[in-house]
This record gives structure tokens, C-alpha cells and sequence, in this order.
């Protein structure tokens, strides 16, 4: 995570694996609840970056905190979207303790041509609350 809570930075930073990076959080109609934010996904062989719109963040930080609350696991997938569909992340639990997210980064509506994927693993419990925690701190920071 970025100190200031103004960025959120997920799986390795490395030159072969794919990492996500989420910043520049943004209110563009003022007092209303839409907050966007950015997200790009770098790698040796990938760079791409879209805007997301949520309503209040959609309850990311809740989603990925019901997560880590489940850490002796569950059975399938748990799924969250963004408001209009552009981030999309499926969680599972897999046996030994770890949560595997696929994060999925879409073209926006209606033309939907293209969409990303990358999946990150991370250990049950405590470092699931921890990245729960930064989305929290990130999602409610001061915009400017």
C-alpha cells in the first residue's frame, strides 16, 4: 500500500508477475456518491489501465472484509462488481489457507470489446484483513 492511503497496490511487484495498482480516487459530481478511481494492471507482458465508477465504492472494503471474516473458508466463489461492471473480482478459498482473487478489468458499456484478467493469491485471515483494511483507507480517504 502507498503510505498516504491515496493508492492501493496488489500482488507482486516483479517483473514477470502482473500487479495491480489502484489510485487517483475521485468524486466527479461533487457531494454525489459516485467515486471513482483508477486501476492499472502492469507486468512484463501487460499494461493496462481504466477507470472505475462506484457508487461509494460498492462496498469493495466490505466485500474483501466478509472475506477475511470467512477465513476457515467456503464452499464455490463470492463475487463483486463495480457499479458500471468495469472491475469485477471473484474470491475463492483454497486449501492450505489462501484466497485466490481474480481481479477482472472490462471495457466499458455498451461496446464491452475487451476485457483482463489476473488472479492474486493471498493467505486467509490476517493479510485478508490487511488488504480489506487499505481498500477501506483508500476508499474513504479525502478526495480532493
Amino acid at each position: 500500500m502507498i503510505e498516504d492511503g491515496r493508492a492501493v497496490r496488489v500482488g507482486d511487484s516483479g517483473p514477470g508477475p502482473v500487479h495491480l495498482l489502484f489510485s487517483e480516487l475521485a468524486r466527479p459530481f461533487g457531494d454525489d456518491p459516485t467515486l471513482d478511481f483508477v486501476v492499472k494492471a502492469r507486468g512484463q507482458w501487460v499494461s493496462i489501465e481504466t477507470l472505475v465508477r462506484t457508487w461509494d465504492g460498492d462496498g469493495l472494503d466490505a466485500f474483501l472484509s466478509s472475506l477475511a471474516e470467512d477465513f476457515r473458508g467456503w464452499e464455490g466463489a463470492r463475487a463483486w462488481r463495480s457499479l458500471e461492471r468495469d472491475l469485477t473480482i471473484s474470491g475463492e478459498h483454497h486449501s492450505g489457507g489462501y484466497v485466490h482473487l481474480t481481479w477482472g478489468i472490462h471495457d466499458r458499456p455498451p461496446s464491452e470489446e475487451w476485457q483482463f484478467q489476473t488472479t492474486t493469491v493471498h493467505a486467509a485471515g490476517e493479510e485478508m484483513r490487511n488488504l480489506a483494511a487499505e481498500f477501506h483507507t483508500f476508499l474513504t480517504s479525502t478526495v480532493e
